[in-house]
């Protein structure tokens, strides 16, 4: 086996550039299998991690929505304090707290951007409600209070030179739909990446420069306990279809708990998974037909040599391992190669990402057992290919073999 082995390492190195060429479409496959599964592996997890910052007794309520941005922002039909108070009457809800979110224009170092800007409630309770959800601090500066009228705070990333080509440091005035507002406080950055490209005001100054009068874009519900909360959710959704006079399964809102919302973006996810994942079986076999194509094609320009071996004495099933063996470490090699490349691009492009996006939520999960699943199906790939090439090999005659 050792003489076997050797030989067909031999016979590898002599084809070269035809070897690693077979081994292409082996590569690319697992490279794609093993960067993007890891990848959407370590958002899977980023994405729960942030969703267990969120308490499991709290709802979000919204309208359905028209276009893309944040809750609420393009709903066609808003909630308004009657819904609010409607909610709040729901047996087994404590509180509810509104949340406008809005596409505001915003001035400085004579450039104009169109920026999210999200309130915060009138009263303090809630005003700490909302941090502790959502794990708000701040980067420098403080954080607005429920007296403060005028002033600001900046995500992260509007803080950052690249928004306005200038730096924004605390003290600095910001121009918001014509009006001057003071930046108080800088956030630090978050796993939302949402917040760190948001600007937050009180309620009363975002209604104000927008004439906003009663619409709601977000309704965060706090219930009484973890255990009643989809209880409390469906609850919820009866009593505004009654309202609204809308069928079940009809409604122009949602009402969705931390389990629901992780659950939609984790199907989302496996649903991209599965995408790429047919993607990169079908460059497998691609390679798994170069493979083939190889050593068919080794197996007639090598009559001469498997007629000399047969003929000092080695037996069918001699040829016959030797050729699988060949397969079989092009699928091996190819498998390692592929697994190496798909860490290293992994690598790169959470790296990339997050230097983008400025933040830390996409990181590569890679999962060992993935990864010797991969080199080892690559493997038997490579034997599977070369079956049927190693075995019309193993039954040359000597003979016919000698005359090429």
């Amino acid at each position: 086996m050792y003489d076997t082995l050797k030989l067909a390492l031999g016979n590898l190195r002599h084809r070269g550039l035809r070897s690693w060429l077979t081994l292409l479409g082996i590569v690319i496959g697992i490279t794609a299998v093993i960067a993007l599964l890891s990848l959407g592996q370590g958002l899977e997890e980023a994405i729960a991690d942030q969703f267990s910052g969120i308490a499991a007794d709290r709802l979000v309520v919204t309208n359905a929505e028209a276009g893309f941005g944040p809750p609420g922002s393009t709903a066609v039909r808003k909630l308004t304090s009657h819904d609010q108070e409607l909610i709040g009457r729901v047996p087994g809800v404590v509180s509810t707290i509104p949340r406008l979110i809005r596409v505001a224009s915003v001035e400085y170092n004579q450039q104009k951007q169109f920026i999210f800007v999200g309130s915060l409630p009138k009263e303090q309770e809630a005003i700490d409600f909302i941090y502790t959800t959502f794990q708000i601090n701040t980067a420098a500066g403080k954080l607005l209070k429920s007296s403060d009228l005028g002033v600001v705070m900046l995500g992260s990333e509007i803080a950052e030179e690249i928004q306005f080509d200038k730096e924004i440091r605390i003290g600095t005035h910001l121009k918001i739909q014509d009006k001057d507002f003071e930046v108080m406080g800088i956030l630090a950055p978050l796993g939302n990446i949402q917040f760190n490209h948001a600007i937050f005001m009180p309620e009363d100054d975002l209604k104000d420069i927008l004439g906003i009068d009663d619409e709601i874009d977000v309704l965060v519900v706090k219930v009484e306990s973890v255990q009643r909360s989809e209880e409390v959710a469906a609850e919820i959704a009866r009593k505004l279809r009654k309202d609204r006079h809308e069928k079940e399964g009809e409604e122009d809102f949602s009402v969705q708990t931390p389990a629901s919302l992780l659950s939609s973006v984790t199907t989302i996810l496996n649903v991209i998974n599965l995408v790429v994942s047919g993607i990169a079986t079908i460059a497998l076999l691609i390679g798994a037909i170069g493979v083939s194509n190889t050593m068919f094609t080794a197996v007639i320009e090598r009559r001469k040599e498997i007629g000399v071996m047969k003929a000092v004495g080695a037996r069918n099933r001699d040829v016959l391992s030797l050729f699988l063996i060949e397969s079989g470490l092009l699928g091996l090699i190819g498998g390692i190669l592929g697994v190496s490349l798909g860490i290293a691009l992994a690598y790169f492009a959470a790296y990339a990402a997050n230097i983008s996006l400025g933040t830390t939520l996409l990181q590569a999960s890679f999962s060992l057992p993935l990864m010797f699943t991969a080199v080892i199906f690559t493997f038997l790939l490579g034997l599977l290919a070369g079956m049927i090439p190693a075995w019309q090999a193993s039954r040359l005659p000597p003979t016919e073999a000698l005359r090429g």
